[in-house]
């Protein structure tokens, strides 16, 4: 039994989603996988259901009825992981823009250097992005820069999706209360944590945009990140 889980949300992912299973299962330390899939069209799941059959006890699948975004996707794979007695609980794309080689080193950040949330950094150390335009970059790289404004958090990656948390910090948090469910998810999970004391350590990692599939950003999303964040320091006020 695997100490450590990593959760893969999925929607059209069926150009990706064989390869980056494999990957993970490829890692020498022992991962387990959850796949969280929103009814993927393209029949995702069953190549995860497929999979399943060589990979018995360690690839799981969570099919959900339709898409709700990538929020409410992590949720219910963090309550899954919690029925259960994983310790480390992984956020991670299906489309290799973040690199299942680095699975270890977030894991370690936390088992072995003590770590709460191990967050898989693009702008620690400079900006290590590949192959997005300069206007995404802009946009990324200046909105983790408001959020340190807006929230004296010391993370610089706070819009990162490639995390790893210990389970006391899922715990601690009140998922069912988790407002975003876009690219604000990310800053209310890492605002949360950092809320309630636990320590928070950024690794430097090489994101590349994807090869593969469509993205899912979207305006919608842009504008409940910059508008949430004040939303969330507002309401922090107000309680302990």
């Amino acid at each position: 039994m695997s100490d450590a889980i990593v959760i893969i949300p999925t929607y059209n992912e069926i150009e990706n989603v064989e390869s980056i299973i494999r990957t993970v299962f490829s890692e020498q330390k022992d991962f387990h996988v959850l796949i969280v899939d929103d009814n993927s069209p393209d029949h995702t799941a069953e190549t995860v259901k497929k999979l399943q059959q060589e990979f018995k006890d360690q690839l799981f699948l969570l099919e959900r009825k339709e898409k709700s975004g990538l929020g409410t996707a992590y949720i219910a794979g963090f309550e899954w992981a919690l029925e259960r007695s994983y310790q480390y609980v992984f956020e991670m794309d299906a489309d290799f823009s973040h690199n299942p080689d680095d699975l270890p080193r977030l894991y370690k950040a936390c088992a072995v250097d003590g770590a709460d949330v191990a967050v898989g950094s693009r702008y620690v150390k400079g900006i290590t992005v590949v192959n997005w335009p300069l206007s995404r970059i802009l946009l990324s790289y200046g909105a983790s820069r408001y959020v340190r404004l807006i929230t004296r958090m010391k993370v610089k990656d706070s819009t990162a999706g490639f995390i790893c948390y210990h389970r006391t910090v899922l715990e601690a948090i009140n998922l069912k209360k988790i407002k975003f469910v876009g690219y604000a998810f990310q800053i209310e999970m890492k605002f949360k944590a950092h809320k309630k004391g636990f320590k928070i350590v950024e690794i430097p990692v090489i994101f590349k945009d994807r090869t593969k599939g469509k993205s899912k950003m979207s305006g919608g999303i842009i504008t409940e990140a910059i508008f949430g964040v004040i939303s969330l320091k507002i309401k922090s006020l107000f309680t302990k």
